[in-house]
Parts: C-alpha cells; structure tokens; sequence
C-alpha cells in the first residue's frame, strides 16, 4: 500500500517539510526564508507561491516525484472550534485560513501550499487536530465571570498523538481510558483526555504555569494595575505576557539547555526558578485529575524539556500517586502530522469534513 506522505509545516520565517513513508520519516528539512526577502511581500498570504515554489525545487532536489505520493498532510490554523480529527482541506477553509476569519497563524500557509501541491498530484490534502480543536465539556468553559469563557488553545497536534500512541503501545482503546498528557516545551500546556475527547486542558497562553516565554495565569488585579498606571495598549501588554515572560522574565532566556547549565551549577535563582515551573505542573496535574475523579490511567509527558530526567522526576515526584508516569520526550508536528494521515490512509479513521 501506498503511505508515502508529504508534511508541510510553515512558520514565520521558515516552512519545515517532510516525506514520511507512513510513520517513517525518509527527510525532514527546514527551509529558512531570510528577512530581507520576505519583505518583499505585503502579507504573509502574499508569500504562498514564493514558499511553494521553494518547496517543490527542494522535492525536487530529493527526487521526490508528487505523482508518487499518497496524500499531503499541512499543519492546521486557526479555524472555526473543531473536534480532534483530520479534515480534508476544502475551498471554504482555505478561504476561512486567508482571510484569517478566526485569527491568523503563519501556519495558514501549510494548507494553501499543500492543498496547491495536492491539486498538482492528483491526490488530498489533510490538516490534523488544527490549532482551533476544542472538545471542552460546557462546565469547563466558566471562569466566574459571564463576560469571559475559557477557551482550548493547547498543544493539541501533539498531545492527541502521543495520548493515542500510549493506548496503542499497551493495547488500549484510546476512546476508552482517560489520561493526563504534558507538553513540556517553550509554552508547557497539560490536558485530561477522557474516552477518545480533549476535555480540559491548561490554556498555555494564559493560563497555568509560566514556561519559555509565557506568564502562564497571572494575579489579574494586580495586572490590571499595572496595564492602567503605564498606560499600555493590547499588543504591548500581549507581547510581554506572551513572548517575553516567563522563563526569559526571570532568567533572561528560554533555552532550557542553557537554564540546566545554570541549574547544575547551583545558580540560586535558576534552582529556584525551575522548581517553580515543577511546582505549577504538579499542580496542574492535580486539578486536571479531578476532572475523572482521580481515575487516571497514565501521566504522559512530551515536549523538549522532558529529555531532561531531573526536571522529569521534580514534576514525576509530585504527581506518581496519581497514576504511573510514562515518557515520550520530544514532540514532533512532523510526525504526529504524519500519524494523522496515516490512520486515514488505513482507514483507521474516517475523514471529516469542514
């Protein structure tokens, strides 16, 4: 059978591609996009044709023939609140992605280009657990306030993989156990998965622990006055809550290698610092426990930071008792893309449509 996958993953300056033969990764590379050239066009839509065009010289540079391909798998965006799923990409959420409808991600182009590229083959595209999943039961959205209502914005993509790559390891039904997953990355999100849905989670934006360089949950009053006594505007105040906060508000960078050096060489505030961060996740770990009366089946971290065993066990000793902790360190959107498509070239899922 055919699995041979194109995985199409664009950021803001680069757009990560991938050919998987099913979970396989046969090459993963990276294309940068310098600065000065992105400049050179009014939006990031602008970009589509230019970052397709990279793409297809460097398939071509991998003799890879598109006619070959089983399908396309593109990071998904900011749509409209979306069950876990892969969806084929159609032309209302492409027109939904370029127009940026429910907000706007450098990601949108994952879609435009593979969708593009997918036309040219003759086969679909597919988008996986997009960034707008949301499967919150409705008591899960209050926040005490009849203004505001919490909302899903976590590391869905690869939380969901890894939850089902642990039911699949040890023979389970993911729809039928509840479990506990922790990205553990520059934004450190921790969700409850309970029978086969996403039904809480610890928003990384603006909730929780503070992590690489997010506040995570502040104290909101004293926040308020701070905004009001210096006068801020909303993207001032966003960017030093969500891109300058956290780790780097503390220790002046989010590189976690670096912080472990400081840590191992006894720096007080670093010590103290990433035993805050392990402090809050064992906390959020807790609450999130609740949500299945304490019946869960694993605690299941991911991300980068969980290659580091020490910080591991600071969190592992303050959650164990509530269910055996299993690692799967890393957190690769490539390959959880990939997985994604794969379970529908198996017909291991069924396709859903936007």
């Amino acid at each position: 059978m055919n699995l041979k996958i194109l995985v199409i993953n664009a950021g803001p300056d680069s757009t990560k591609v991938g050919l998987f033969h099913g979970t396989r990764p046969v090459f993963v590379g990276s294309l940068h996009h310098p600065e000065e050239e992105l400049d050179n066009f009014k939006d990031t839509n602008d970009q589509k044709d230019y970052r397709e065009k990279i793409v297809l010289d460097f398939l071509a540079e991998n003799e890879v023939d598109i006619e070959s391909l089983a399908a396309v798998a593109a990071r998904g965006g900011w749509l409209r609140p979306l069950e876990s799923g892969t969806y084929l990409v159609n032309d209302k959420m492409l027109s939904e992605l370029i127009e940026g409808k429910w907000g706007f991600h450098a990601c949108h182009l994952s879609a435009q280009i593979g969708h593009s590229i997918a036309q040219l083959a003759g086969i679909s595209c597919y988008v996986v657990d997009p960034l707008s999943m949301d499967e919150y039961e409705p008591i899960a959205r209050y926040t005490g306030h009849k203004l505001f209502q919490r909302e899903c914005l976590a590391h869905s993509l690869n939380m969901k993989a890894i939850a089902k790559r642990y039911a699949k390891d040890n023979h389970l039904n993911y729809n039928k156990i509840t479990v506990i997953t922790v990205h553990l990355g520059t934004g450190i999100s921790i969700a409850i998965h309970k029978k086969g849905k996403m039904v809480d989670a610890v928003n990384s934006r603006e909730e929780g622990t503070f992590s690489g360089d997010r506040c995570g949950g502040l104290p909101v009053l004293q926040v308020a006055r701070h905004v009001i006594e210096n006068k801020l505007d909303f993207e001032t105040f966003s960017d030093m809550v969500f891109g300058n906060g956290g780790l780097i508000s503390y220790l002046g960078t989010k590189d976690f290698r670096k912080i472990t050096e400081m840590y191992v060489d006894g720096n007080r505030e670093a010590v103290d610092v990433v035993n805050a961060v392990a402090y809050q996740v064992g906390k959020d770990v807790g609450a999130l426990a609740t949500v299945n009366c304490g019946k869960i089946n694993a605690v299941i971290f991911s991300g980068g930071m969980a290659h580091e065993n020490y910080f591991v066990d600071l969190i592992k000793k303050r959650v164990q008792f509530i269910a055996p902790v299993v690692l799967y360190p890393g957190g690769d959107e490539m390959e959880a893309l990939a997985e994604g498509i794969q379970r529908i070239l198996l017909k291991e899922e069924k396709i859903k449509s936007y």
